[in-house]
């Protein structure tokens, strides 16, 4: 894909990521969101069903016949093997979808492509595969309230999976950019990421 610019765009839980890929799809660019795809392929007649209750009992696939992920998050936390072996199902399925959406959107004419993966850096194959890549940065006690605040998880569960992701460090070595999207209004955080966008021709 000649000309096409890959956009590796990553963040903590709670940084504010999200909202960032959604302005970015306002100046133009195409998002593949890598957790939109994991929940269609653990949801309902998704891909990865057949092989999670293969792997773990088919007590782990809810009445809705969708993935527990209550179920499924505790199990992940309670033993590292059963996540490698949830990754292993899954992120090759994601991976997938995620390669043939950049394509179809290349095709399409997308000159910038903004892959919004929050497991960028832990994964260890995405950033060869970037560009450039973006960080989204904020205060660790900001991620939890801003978690707390929109979800009815608990404090103590947003800590657990702040703990299961790189940490702070780590994703800033990785970046070829930072938004730092601390006490930023919504309007201040929009000229940050248009200004930014202009790197990409965006």
């Amino acid at each position: 894909m000649r000309g096409v610019c890959r956009l590796g765009l990553t963040g903590g839980i709670g940084s504010g990521k999200s909202t960032v890929a959604q302005l970015l799809k306002l100046r133009g660019a195409a998002v593949i969101d890598a957790d939109a795809i994991a929940r269609s392929v653990t949801q309902a007649g998704g891909a990865a069903l057949g092989p999670i209750a293969a792997a773990f009992g088919s007590h782990l696939i809810a009445g809705d016949g969708a993935m527990d992920r209550e179920a499924m998050r505790a199990l992940a936390y309670a033993d590292a093997d059963a996540k490698r072996r949830l990754e292993a199902i899954v992120h090759p399925l994601v991976q997938q979808q995620m390669e043939q959406q950049a394509t179809d959107a290349a095709r399409a004419g997308s000159h910038c492509l903004v892959f919004d993966i929050p497991l960028l850096v832990e994964s260890g194959r995405w950033r060869s595969q970037m560009d450039r890549v973006m960080v989204i940065d904020c205060l660790a006690s900001t991620q939890i309230d801003r978690v707390s605040a929109r979800s009815a998880l608990s404090r103590d569960t947003v800590q657990k999976i702040m703990a299961s992701q790189a940490s702070r460090a780590r994703r800033l070595q990785a970046a070829d950019f930072v938004l730092f999207n601390q006490d930023l209004s919504l309007d201040e955080l929009r000229g940050e990421v248009f200004q930014i966008a202009m790197h990409f021709g965006l």
